[in-house]
């Protein structure tokens, strides 16, 4: 027997989806109301089977809504961050700024500046504010993504198993991603 198709009520959904969106962009400056509400709206359409199996559950709808739309205010804030003016932290400097923590903060003042030449910076003033900068954004990161971290860049073990590589790969991201907002707040 076919599943039962459900006949979709696009303009409840897109009331809901304006309430969503309402919510978010009170939260998020970066983004407004009809922007998020459009990028609901859409994700509804592309997601719609899942619409459909949950179309009488308003909190559930609600839920799905509320993510769609969060991801994408996060997107253009990340968007917005890597066009302004301020510096932008690459998850290869998130690295760099983890391999630090090997030095304490002694031995890293005396290294600033010592081994640079016209070329190349080796060790900056930058790596110190990257520092502080990751050990901040450290603390924000799930336990897992922490573990990960401090084990291949702090500790340099290894990382052999393919999905801990890639939650590594989505847990050095995540760190600059924090880094680059803890930059901005500072700023701010």
């Amino acid at each position: 027997m076919p599943p039962e198709t459900v006949e979709l009520d696009w303009s409840y959904l897109s009331g809901l989806a304006d309430k969503v969106a309402y919510s978010i962009a009170q939260k998020w400056s970066v983004v407004e109301k009809d922007d998020v509400k459009q990028e609901i709206l859409l994700h509804a359409y592309e997601q719609r089977p899942a619409i459909e199996a949950n179309y009488h559950h308003e909190d559930f709808l609600w839920k799905i809504f509320t993510k769609a739309g969060t991801q994408y205010a996060s997107r253009e804030r990340n968007y917005r961050d890597l066009i302004d003016d301020q510096y932008y932290y690459t998850p290869d400097e998130a690295k760099a700024a983890l391999k630090s923590f090997l030095y304490t903060d002694e031995e890293l003042a005396r290294m600033v500046g010592k081994k640079d030449d016209l070329l190349q910076a080796r060790v900056t003033d930058n790596l110190v504010s990257a520092r502080i900068d990751a050990t901040a954004s450290l603390k924000k990161l799930s336990g897992r993504y922490q573990q990960l971290l401090m084990r291949r860049f702090v500790y340099g073990l290894p990382v052999t198993e393919q999905a801990d590589r890639q939650a590594l790969s989505r847990a050095v991201v995540t760190l600059a991603q924090y880094m680059n907002r803890s930059l901005r707040t500072r700023a701010a």
